[in-house]
């Protein structure tokens, strides 16, 4: 048994297709032992469902890569300033005053450098104010020029966010600005962070001309309130355009995660449903062959039925009624395909097999009819469902896709599919964020590709007349 095993695995390797394919699986394996020993499952779903993980990271950002081949060195990652945390640069002063009664003044100074050639995606604030009376905030910023621009006048008595991104009232104020100071305004949409980011002359008018200031810039922002115990706290935000190995959604995730964790997900989903049904059609169509009578007459007569029921629809319709986790899905996949088309061609082996003289043999000696199906006949076909098994992984992968894109399955899961059905959703092709989908759709056609080469291999090795081909 070694000997012919040994003897097996050198045939197959004489193959470059079955090397091939054997690598693109084993890359994918070790990326899912890799998800699994890093973040462990119940973590990862926490954290690719939970906004507030990814509220530092830049939203839709292209891979980090793409600044390799890109004309000008685009913002990466996220320019995090908290006052809540001891950063070099941060500076917080808390100062008792009298402000029609006893106040509290708070002064707090934040300077970052800047060294990219181009804008920043998004700036967000956060506000954290602790304070029995309204409290006036301030924020002024200062470009490397020395040029400083009011961003925010605002009475807060509570937690706020802002999102500078979009404020039109500050856009407006800023182009009356250039107006009173250029006498036009610019040519094109002015956004928050031209605004903020590029240098007040002639080339902020033209959208061919502008370019951010390199160097070093302050945020200020002064807070008065009569409330002298009061605290306040500032963090902001200033997003960039590309992010980590592959990017990010529209929900700021780094997609990394979701196709590390869409591996073992993809692997398990194939390779358990490819299995289960393969051998339960297996042994379904050796119960047909060997009992005949009614028994194949019923058996033949579920396969057909089966067979002319449209699978897809039928398992949408039962997903309305319930709620699948993926695991679930797996079961019903299998249970509606445990009498599918494979039944007919085991049968046709099984008829043959049940002629063979070791069988009469095995009957002549009393072996119950169990044994004779699991014992004797099963195992002489086992060796041709092999390619069978491995050839039909990738089409329960793109089903479980398929199901994703179409609604159908967990929600929390994190898939393959499922990544392409936010990114469907989000607009990705429209807005041109290739990288959303891009990611997915590879690992779905490398991982098909590497079975379908192990499988077209095996098949060859185990049918005599193809690996005469």
């Amino acid at each position: 048994m070694a000997a012919r095993l040994r003897e097996l695995i050198k045939t197959l390797f004489r193959y470059k297709s079955f090397i091939i394919g054997l690598f693109m699986i084993m890359f994918f394996v070790i990326l899912s032992v890799y998800a699994i020993v890093t973040i462990p499952y119940d973590k990862a779903i926490r954290m690719w469902n939970s906004i507030e993980y990814w509220e530092d990271y830049p939203k839709l950002a292209l891979p980090a890569w793409v600044n390799s081949f890109s004309s000008k060195k685009l913002p990466e990652g996220t320019i995090i300033l908290d006052s809540r945390k001891t950063e070099l640069g941060i500076t917080k002063s808390v100062q008792r005053i009298e402000f029609g009664g006893v106040g509290t003044l708070i002064n707090i100074n934040m300077r970052f450098t800047y060294e990219y050639e181009d804008f920043p995606s998004e700036i967000a604030l956060w506000f954290y104010v602790n304070t029995t009376e309204p409290m006036l905030i301030t924020i002024t910023w200062i470009k490397p020029d020395g040029t400083e621009v009011s961003v925010y006048r605002e009475v807060l008595s509570s937690y706020q966010y802002y999102r500078l991104t979009g404020d039109l009232e500050f856009i407006s104020r800023y182009e009356t600005r250039l107006i009173n100071k250029l006498g036009k305004k610019p040519n094109y949409q002015l956004s928050s962070e031209i605004a903020l980011f590029a240098k007040e002359d002639e080339t902020i008018l033209d959208k061919e001309t502008i370019t951010p200031i390199k160097g070093k810039y302050e945020i200020k922002i002064k807070a008065r309130t009569g409330d002298p115990k009061a605290n306040l706290d500032v963090k902001v935000n200033i997003y960039g355009k590309v992010y980590g190995l592959l990017g990010t959604d529209d929900k700021r995730r780094d997609l990394l995660i979701g196709i590390l964790w869409g591996a073992p997900l993809a692997l398990s989903f194939g390779v358990f449903a490819s299995v289960a049904t393969v051998l339960l059609q297996m042994i379904i169509a050796a119960i047909a062959a060997w009992y005949g009578s009614w028994v194949d007459h019923l058996i033949s007569r579920i396969n057909e039925v089966v067979m002319i029921i449209p699978f897809l629809p039928l398992l949408i319709m039962i997903s309305y009624f319930y709620r699948f986790s993926i695991w679930t899905l797996l079961i019903v996949v299998v249970a509606l395909s445990a009498f599918g088309p494979g039944i007919k061609t085991y049968r046709a082996m099984f008829l043959q097999v049940r002629e063979m003289p070791y069988i009469e043999a095995a009957q002549a000696y009393g072996a119950s009819n169990a044994r004779i199906i699991l014992r004797y006949m099963v195992p002489k076909v086992l060796p041709t469902i092999v390619p069978n098994i491995v050839l039909s992984v990738p089409s329960f992968v793109f089903l479980e896709a398929a199901l994703a894109i179409l609604g159908v399955g967990d929600p929390q899961a994190i898939t393959w599919g499922k990544i392409l059905d936010e990114a469907y959703t989000g607009g990705a092709l429209y807005w041109g964020r290739y990288h959303w989908i891009l990611a997915p759709s590879l690992c779905l056609v490398l991982i098909s590709v590497g079975f379908a080469l192990m499988g077209f291999t095996l098949d060859r090795v185990f049918n005599p007349k193809l690996r005469e081909m």
